[in-house]
């Protein structure tokens, strides 16, 4: 017995892979038809190690089921359960629909979804309620959950449909040419599995924060692209020399608030600008997007929700965390970008993030208030800059993980000055946080053991290099000095991690509860 599931996705990068991790525990194998999608929902599910068909264009749900059918014969399965890749459907529901076929009970099982939940009014709409077994076994069902598209099918079954329906029209086709077909067809009900509830959303004053600059190709589409719970879009054109500022102007929504700076001031200025006018504007929470089309507004809710639920009060994606999420990225981004993250470690104190470039974050307006948004740094670093400030005043941080996202928009940084700039200005951001923190907020002599540390380390690699020197040179060194140097640099690597402990021990009395579930994010995504 042979058991095939079948995902037709379009831009579902963000609860693809939970679906199919979970998915794969109750099925032999798992063919995805990518149908165009513009995001990373191929690369992921590829990574996942599953069948993954690729529409060159976008076909529609009819399309992508015609072809999951087509590629399910060549496993010559027992029975093929179809599911949407939008995260509605949950896995734990397949033995329900599966067990009918394979007891020979029916030929077709229908999920019916039993109750119904407050997102996507136009789903709810469509949901049938009713008994979802209609009476007698022996009786098949006079109504059913006609636009559900979780079911299980029979191979005898595959020949008689046609897929001629358009949109989610084909669901009901089916089911009308599999009844026409006298194939028998039981109902079980199954749970909607909500990704998000837009309810809760939308009770909140959110904003989004959109720099931009010189991005007349990608504006329209990011700011058509922000959802509707979103109160306020706040793009700020620093000074672009194309047509930014005309296409902004042609934009036909209530939602924006256009901030324009006469002199190119930097991404970091436009970011803390915008942030300022939310402020104003009295916002829960504000997020951050760039105009380059590059952050899925499909994943803001992930940012969204742990702030709205108490967890944390910054959030951020994390892109590194697993090789299908950096997909697209090249590789001397990912050096350069690990290589920050353990500098941006250190310098901040937030021990358990990464991926510190990451641009898509979301703030709570407690935080904007107190992390003195005039002190943030405003160049290519403010992201890493804001960490810092973020630990000093005690507030906590959760990492995201989503894929990475690239498209026409190029980087423009130069990763040789960038990574020298922010670099010395994490380490003066380093000094200024164990001052504030351990010394003025509060006191702790792991600020002792770092100064102990910086004084004795760079004392022992002179020392050191002055007797290999003198060594060279031919010129006489007592045997007790490379013993002393050797006693410098240990005492010295001593103090650094005494005092990189104690910096972790306290950083993670703020930020327990938030890595707690920063790694359940880790498992489900």
């Amino acid at each position: 017995m042979t058991i095939v599931a079948a995902i037709p996705a379009y831009n579902e990068e963000v609860h693809i892979k939970a679906l199919i991790k979970k998915t794969q525990s109750y099925v032999d194998e798992i063919i995805v038809v990518d149908d165009a999608s513009s995001d990373a929902t191929a690369y992921v599910a590829k990574t996942m190690g599953v069948r993954v068909i690729t529409h060159a264009q976008n076909m529609g749900k009819a399309a992508a089921l015609k072809t999951a059918f087509n590629e399910a014969r060549k496993l010559n399965p027992s029975v093929l359960v179809t599911m949407y890749g939008n995260g509605w459907h949950n896995a734990e529901d397949i033995p329900a629909l599966v067990h009918p076929i394979l007891w020979d009970e029916a030929d077709i099982v229908n999920g019916s979804h039993v109750s119904t939940i407050s997102m996507a009014s136009d789903a709810e709409e469509r949901v049938v309620l009713m008994d979802p077994i209609g009476g007698d076994d022996d009786e098949p069902c006079e109504r059913y959950d006609r636009y559900n598209g979780f079911r299980a099918y029979s191979s005898k079954t595959f020949d008689v449909f046609k897929f001629k329906e358009l949109g989610d029209g084909i669901e009901s086709e089916m089911l009308d040419e599999a009844i026409a077909s006298g194939y028998r067809i039981k109902q079980v009900p199954i749970n909607m599995n909500a990704p998000w509830n837009m309810d809760i959303l939308s009770k909140y004053s959110i904003g989004v924060v959109v720099p931009a600059y010189n991005e007349e190709k990608l504006i329209t589409d990011t700011v058509n692209s922000i959802p509707p719970y979103v109160k306020r879009i706040y793009i700020i054109n620093d000074a672009s020399t194309d047509n930014t500022a005309q296409v902004i102007e042609s934009l036909d929504d209530p939602r924006i608030y256009l901030i324009t700076h006469e002199v190119n001031k930097g991404v970091g200025a436009a970011i803390i600008n915008g942030y300022k006018r939310a402020l104003k504007e009295n916002m829960d929470i504000v997020a951050v997007m760039a105009g380059d089309n590059q952050m899925n507004p499909d994943q803001l809710p992930k940012l969204l929700m742990p702030i709205i639920e108490g967890h944390a009060d910054y959030t951020k994606g994390n892109r590194l965390l697993n090789a299908e999420f950096r997909g697209g990225m090249s590789g001397l981004r990912l050096f350069g970008n690990s290589m920050l993250t353990m500098i941006t470690k250190i310098g901040s104190g937030y021990w358990h993030l990464m991926d510190p470039q990451n641009g898509y974050t979301a703030i709570s307006k407690e935080a904007l208030e107190n992390i003195g948004l005039d002190e943030v740094y405003t160049y290519y670093g403010y992201c890493n800059h804001m960490l810092v400030r973020l630990n000093a005043f005690g507030f906590r941080t959760m990492d995201i993980p989503m894929p990475s996202r690239y498209g026409e928009e190029k980087s423009t940084i130069n990763y040789g000055p960038y990574m020298i700039k922010v670099s010395l200005m994490l380490f003066r951001s380093f000094l200024w946080r164990l001052k504030m923190k351990y010394m003025i907020l509060s006191f702790h002599p792991l600020v002792l053991f770092y100064i102990f540390a910086m004084i004795m380390l760079p004392v022992g690699v002179v020392f050191g290099l002055s007797i290999v020197g003198a060594k060279i040179a031919g010129m006489p060194v007592s045997h007790n000095y490379p013993l002393l140097d050797a006693l410098i640099l240990i005492t010295g690597i001593q103090f650094l991690l005494f005092a990189m402990m104690f910096d972790m021990q306290e950083s993670d009395k703020d930020m327990r509860e938030g890595s707690r579930l920063s790694q359940q994010y880790y498992q489900d995504y």
